[in-house]
């Protein structure tokens, strides 16, 4: 990848902590890391990660303008140096801890308009955009974070010659939640701007074939490339299973870190534990980002704690820093991410691999993968609580089968997740984008 500029474009989350915003952090510090010229740069609102944030300064394609845009026909047409207060990092960075109450059943039009691009309200931000890149950041390849981007694909390329690459980040949840007629046009958009897009990246075989049909796209324009993991923070060793728990005196710990949301199935571990309790001395402790929309559901599963007599063994941390993460990776028995829906990432449990905890996931999505065929951690039926008791049950009961599962996942992260081995296949990929 020599001499070659990578500039990676990601959407900021609103001051949570995202996978999308992991990902693309985690990529370009292994990328500088292995020498690569390449820059991390948010779009909307500033990126949160749990890691050195590498990202930079600049904020393009502002969420506030951008807002304005779509709602007020008169920011479509204002010259520069009046949006130019409006996309301050400092007013960013204050909307973006306020953004938690925007649900995607009320930002069709918005995606619609954004996906559009070059004819879209947002066409102004477009052009600075491209402007920007042509005559400051000279990429070579733009990265684009998600499909939801697509929109500024045209106008990048024909503005730097830069080759196009996006990943393929789970959108499909949220694009699935937007009502008619907005969704089948954001579907027509998608398959539209994806004629734009020289690679796709996807994590694992799943989502590459998932959302790759989705998008029309043919499997030689996906490339697959696992999530990698900064190693230096977990053990170099896999973890004594069988000490942990004696040290504990017998209570046994199941982990979750994820979203506190729905679609990363707490209310399934929460329907689970009184199933589990009548073998096994044993609580849950979750930890996630909530946002305002995802309140109630949060408040829903306390309250199921309530209602199945276990909320004396079941504690919600919210979100959590980097270290009281890997604090929680490092106590547990069992790691579950029970998802009902099939997910298109998992970088949680690749976090729990890392640290030599055997997984227990839904069978679907990404996980038969990260899991090397149960070698790794047990599957379960998605969205039922008593085969996902039944697989929790199954490690706890057997402390010699729950070891080998803990060591052969913890070798597998270091063998196939690792940050380093991610950034080099990304380095990779972009130089065959640059062969003729």
């Amino acid at each position: 990848m020599s001499g070659m500029k990578i500039v990676h474009i990601t959407a900021g989350a609103g001051g949570r902590i995202c996978g999308s915003c992991l990902h693309d952090n985690a990529l370009v510090r292994a990328l500088r890391a292995r020498g690569g010229d390449a820059i991390l740069v948010p779009a909307f609102v500033p990126t949160t990660t749990d890691e050195e944030n590498v990202a930079e300064q600049t904020v393009v394609m502002g969420g506030v303008n951008v807002w304005l845009q779509e709602h007020v026909p008169l920011f479509r047409h204002t010259p520069t140096f009046l949006d130019a207060p409006l996309d301050s990092r400092a007013l960013l960075e204050w909307l973006s801890s306020r953004t938690g109450g925007a649900r995607a059943t009320d930002l069709g039009p918005l995606t619609v308009s954004t996906l559009e691009g070059e004819h879209g309200r947002q066409r102004k931000e477009v052009a600075k955009l491209a402007r920007w890149l042509a005559g400051d950041a000279r990429p070579d390849v733009v990265h684009l974070s998600n499909v939801l981007l697509l929109g500024l694909a045209r106008s990048i390329r024909d503005a730097t010659g830069a080759r196009i690459v996006c990943s393929l980040s789970g959108e499909d949840v949220f694009i699935d939640a937007i009502p008619e007629p907005h969704r089948a046009r954001i579907g027509d958009l998608l398959r539209e701007r994806a004629a734009d897009v020289d690679r796709f990246v996807a994590f694992n075989r799943f989502n590459a074939g998932f959302m790759g049909g989705r998008l029309g796209v043919t499997p030689e324009q996906v490339a697959v490339i696992p999530h990698g993991v900064d190693l230096a923070a977990f053990p170099v060793e896999p973890p004594d299973l069988s000490a942990r728990r004696r040290a504990r005196g017998g209570r046994k710990v199941v982990g979750f870190v994820a979203r506190g949301c729905p679609e990363k199935g707490l209310d399934q571990l929460v329907r689970a534990l009184p199933l589990v309790m009548p073998r096994h001395d044993v609580e849950v402790v979750a930890a996630g980002a909530t946002i305002d929309t995802e309140r109630d559901y949060i408040a829903s599963c306390l309250e199921l704690a309530r209602d199945l007599h276990v909320a004396d063994r079941f504690r919600w941390l919210g979100q959590i820093d980097r270290q009281a993460k890997l604090d929680l990776l490092n106590s547990l028995d069992v790691f579950a991410l029970p998802t009902p829906r099939a997910e298109a990432k998992g970088l949680s449990a690749i976090e729990a691999l890392a640290a030599g905890v055997p997984v227990v996931a839904s069978n679907h999505g990404s996980f038969p993968e990260l899991l090397d065929g149960e070698r790794a951690g047990l599957l379960h039926a998605p969205g039922d609580p008593a085969d996902l008791a039944r697989a929790i049950v199954a490690i706890l009961d057997d402390e010699s089968h729950a070891s080998r599962l803990g060591r052969h996942g913890h070798a597998l992260a270091r063998s196939r997740y690792s940050a380093d081995s991610m950034a080099a296949a990304h380095e990779a990929m972009y130089a065959s984008l640059a062969s003729p």
